[in-house]
């Protein structure tokens, strides 16, 4: 059975007391979800630096997983504004992400500054979230080229460990609609490849970010390892759908039922909400 991992990034979205609920809400949710519990879905979150720690205080006694939005290359130091890979893994995160398009784009981080995150975050121990893709559309064999070197130079001199790649071409961050599945299929393929040839990755994985919502991983299959969401997922019956459908894919069979009668009228222990249906994303989701 593959575990199948989902992943939402809530941005600068919310402020301290909302996210503070939200975490309290998903949190009962993910505790009744069998396919959490039992580590066949993994889920990871990754708030701001400032709900870090009730992200983490929320979730405990859970699998699900929380991560800093950025980290700092340097480990220590007159970096005024910086949060170290040492002090995330202190407090309890897990994941570190980097390279998002968004830093690139809005605050000039290039190549050479996404590697050297990525050794910070592997010394610390902490598995780095490292967000990948072009910036305009290519053919699927142009746009995979493109991916696997940002892999390679995001993980050049990198200690040993897992990464999770979030492959998001820029283009389709919030757009209507996400890549196409042939498109997404062979640069996924591609970057796996690429991961599967380096003994030092062994345990990672390759998900899809993009306008990804519900339906995206049962049209993947085994193409991708995952999504990463974004604000489709800021409503916690919309994670929850896609939860269903992660777990179903999981453990490779159809849409789970309910049983014929509950013993008691007690909730079934199973996947939330049993049958996965269609949530719409709102309008302008960002992944």
């Amino acid at each position: 059975m593959s575990k199948v991992t989902v992943g939402v990034s809530l941005k600068m979205y919310f402020g301290h007391e909302r996210a503070r609920a939200w975490f309290d809400e998903v949190a009962a949710l993910v505790r009744d979800h069998a396919a959490i519990r039992d580590g066949v879905v993994e889920l990871f979150i990754t708030p701001t630096y400032l709900q870090v720690l009730p992200a983490v205080a929320a979730f405990a006694g859970t699998p699900v997983r929380i991560g800093g939005q950025d980290v700092s290359a340097e480990e220590s130091g007159p970096f005024t504004g910086e949060v170290s890979a040492a002090e995330l893994a202190e407090v309890g995160a897990t994941i570190a992400e980097i390279g998002h398009a968004e830093r690139r784009r809005l605050y000039g981080e290039t190549e050479e500054v996404t590697a050297a995150k990525t050794r910070a975050a592997l010394r610390a121990g902490l598995t780095p979230l490292l967000c990948i893709g072009e910036t305009e559309r290519f053919e699927p064999a142009d746009a995979a080229i493109i991916a696997v070197a940002q892999l390679r130079s995001a993980l050049e001199g990198a200690d040993a460990g897992a990464v999770i790649v979030a492959y998001e071409p820029v283009w389709a961050i919030g757009a209507p609609e996400p890549a196409g599945h042939e498109h997404i299929r062979e640069v996924a393929s591609a970057l796996r490849d690429a991961l599967q040839s380096d003994a030092a990755r062994t345990g990672s994985v390759v998900i899809y970010g993009g306008a990804a919502g519900p339906g995206l991983l049962t049209a993947l299959g085994d193409a991708v390892d995952g999504v990463f969401l974004g604000r489709f997922a800021h409503d916690p019956a919309a994670l929850m759908t896609v939860l269903d459908e992660a777990a179903d894919l999981a453990l490779g069979r159809g849409t789970v039922r309910r049983p014929a009668q509950e013993p008691s009228g007690a909730a079934d222990p199973g996947w939330h909400g049993g049958v996965a249906e269609t949530v719409d994303a709102p309008e302008g989701a960002d992944r």
